[in-house]
């Protein structure tokens, strides 16, 4: 039998941080070999908030770099970059136009966005979950990995796919395939450094509530010195008193590969001045093999653009299939060739 597929994709603006690689990227890489999976770099969606054009090619090889530094397999998986592949455009526009205004006006994200930018809100940030459906709907993905915050993108991709199989498919021959999500529940959220009520995001202007991927040790262990705690010794899970510990001990036990009945037992009497310590050294030596195949990644930058390459063509090849039989379903003309 054929594997399902997947499609997920992470945004070149900036480097990935824990958040991404825990609570995404990891587990894409321990369950890749039971799916075929497609992982692009959307920079398409960088530019829906103002980013620096002298920065986004950089970091759009970055990501794909990461993505192969983490353990992404070419065997199981297909790495290529959104705006490489046309079609991701034009399917958009095609979902545009059956897509009503005000679905996209109650999308959460959205208006907190929209808050921050005020009048500089722009047409891409509103419309960047069709945007998102066209991704996920080229490659006829069965399950997409989403956070708990994504959820709801991914509800209006499904809900499109409803109104175009309605409007303009059959029973029989549904022009487009109904995605499930693929929600990883723990660790799904690692939340700030800074602040254990908000997630852990590139966003947040203050690097130390991140730890990036490529943070040297000294970087970590400054990051964590500094980190939110509370006055309490003893260290459990699970009080909304106490968000921060929560996160913290979350984080060690990702970090370590150990069950949380495991850390419970063995930082139930420790304190932060003994805890930090053995938090930073987790993560130093969780992130140092990543970080060394990242260099020898981006040693032979012509491996690299050829991986690229062959990703974007066999993107491409599946998806323009997808874009033909929705251009074909509303009845556009088919080129002559």
């Amino acid at each position: 039998m054929d594997k399902p597929r997947i499609l997920s994709g992470v945004q070149p603006t900036g480097n990935l941080h824990l958040g991404n690689y825990l609570g995404a990227i990891r587990s894409w890489v321990e369950q890749q070999q039971h799916y075929d999976n497609f992982f692009c770099v959307v920079d398409l969606h960088a530019i829906t908030v103002p980013h620096n054009p002298q920065t986004l090619a950089q970091d759009t090889l970055t990501i794909a770099a990461l993505y192969l530094a983490c353990g992404i397999d070419l065997q199981y998986s297909t790495i290529f970059v959104q705006s490489h592949v046309a079609a991701h455009s034009e399917l958009a526009w095609l979902l545009n136009c059956v897509t009503p205004l005000n679905w996209l006006e109650r999308m959460i994200q959205f208006k907190e966005k929209a808050v921050k930018q005020g009048e500089n809100v722009s047409v891409g940030l509103l419309d960047y979950p069709v945007l998102m459906a066209a991704d996920i709907l080229l490659y006829d993905a069965d399950k997409v990995p989403v956070g708990e915050d994504q959820k709801q993108h991914l509800e209006l991709t499904r809900d499109i796919v409803i109104r175009i199989n309605d409007k303009f498919g059959r029973e029989d021959a549904p022009v487009l395939k109904l995605p499930e999500p693929l929600i990883r529940k723990e660790g799904a959220r690692v939340m700030s450094l800074a602040d254990g009520t908000k997630k852990m995001s590139k966003s947040d202007e203050s690097e130390l509530s991140r730890i990036n991927l490529l943070d040297p040790p000294e970087m970590i262990k400054k990051k964590i010195k500094k980190c939110k705690t509370d006055p309490q010794r003893g260290l459990w899970f699970d009080d909304p008193e106490r968000p921060e510990c929560h996160n913290l001990l979350t984080l060690y036990t990702l970090l370590s590969n150990q069950t949380k009945e495991a850390v419970a037992q063995e930082c139930a009497e420790m304190g932060w001045g003994q805890f930090k310590p053995l938090l930073t050294e987790t993560a130093i030596a969780a992130l140092e093999p990543i970080q060394a195949k990242y260099a020898e990644i981006l040693a032979d930058r012509g491996e690299l653009d050829r991986i690229i390459q062959a990703g974007n063509a066999k993107a491409s090849q599946t998806a323009q299939q997808t874009l033909a039989r929705v251009r074909g379903a509303l009845g556009f003309l088919a080129p002559p060739y």
